[in-house]
């Protein structure tokens, strides 16, 4: 009888003991569930940039009207000849004085800014293969400050107030020249001007401008218009063999101005299949589809997108691969486009 008690005492222990662990453990479960439950965040989406299709324009009206104002002067034949520096020329330290003559059938062209426009005829100059800076008077001094130590070259060729060069012979000219004691690297070549020629600085950095500026004290040097792209790696380049040079697009275009960009380059001993030669010029815009030149002239493009797009220039012959020439002739620029 004793023993009996004792079971059935047990029996009611340990199904206590399972009623208890039960609750437990369903006690912890509820609380292990609403520890790990999370509130999913809403769902964001990154806006699609807006689509770009870009289709060959008219030269734009307002081109147009400017020419008819113009007279005769966009069929005049510029001919630049360089005074300064001379072919095969080495200058001793950073300076290099550039002056330049101007002659041929001019038909009233004259290089000069408008004070009310900031527009007018000009000259490019390029060093080496870097965006070019725009010289509009002749009779002021035209000085590149510190060149870096070695060759260079420096191209020039004549220019329409929007930027479309002249294509005549004699309008293009280049020169190479060695720098002998040279400036620092690691700052910018700028005009006297103080516009950057070349840089190995950050795109978006606004460089001291060197102690012997004749701009005013204590400003920094202009931003550099198209100059956004890593400073160039070219190799020397053989003024006799196939040339291109790139010229626009570059910098910023706003508003009207980006409603229509034009392509715009220099051709030297090359003609292209549709002058009756044997070259192209593939084009391409931020890495898409390349498309191809046949006919040395301007075009101009239409349907571009808010933002920075780059703009490639090649100069190809018939097995469609760039012409060597000091790699200059394969060219990117980067440009602004703001609605």
């Amino acid at each position: 009888m004793s023993m009996r008690r004792t079971l059935l005492q047990l029996a009611v222990v340990l199904g206590t003991a399972i009623i208890f662990a039960a609750c437990a453990s369903d006690d912890n479960a509820n609380r292990n569930t609403t520890a790990t439950t999370t509130v999913t965040p809403p769902v964001t989406t990154t806006p699609t940039p807006a689509a770009q299709n870009l289709t060959v324009a008219e030269r734009p009206q307002k081109i147009k009207d400017e020419m008819a104002k113009r007279g005769e002067q966009d069929n005049a034949a510029p001919a630049l000849r360089f005074l300064e520096p001379r072919e095969g020329a080495t200058i001793q330290g950073s300076t290099v004085n550039v002056k330049l003559a101007l002659s041929g059938d001019l038909k009233g062209y004259k290089p000069g800014k408008d004070p009310a426009t900031g527009m007018g005829n000009h000259i490019h100059v390029i060093l080496d293969n870097q965006p070019y800076e725009a010289y509009y008077s002749l009779d002021q001094p035209f000085e590149l400050r510190n060149v870096t130590e070695g060759k260079h070259t420096l191209r020039v060729f004549a220019s329409r107030p929007w930027h479309e060069s002249y294509k005549n012979a004699g309008s293009f000219q280049m020169v190479t020249f060695t720098v002998k004691g040279g400036g620092d690297a690691a700052k910018p070549t700028t005009t006297n001007s103080g516009q950057v020629m070349s840089s190995n600085t950050s795109a978006n950095s606004r460089p001291t401008m060197p102690a012997n500026s004749n701009a005013a004290a204590g400003t920094t040097a202009a931003p550099r218009e198209g100059k956004d792209m890593a400073a160039s790696t070219a190799s020397e380049v053989d003024a006799k063999k196939p040339l291109l040079t790139y010229s626009r697009p570059k910098g910023e275009y706003k508003g009207a101005d980006a409603e229509a960009i034009m392509i715009d380059f220099w051709l030297a001993n090359a003609k292209l299949q549709g002058d009756g030669g044997e070259y192209r010029v593939r084009y391409s815009v931020d890495g898409g589809e390349a498309k191809f030149l046949d006919k040395w002239e301007p075009i101009w493009l239409k349907g571009w997108s808010a933002g920075k797009h780059t703009v490639k220039l090649e100069l190809v012959g018939k097995d469609g691969q760039v012409v060597a020439n000091g790699d200059y002739n394969s060219t990117s620029r980067e440009i602004t486009v703001t609605p």
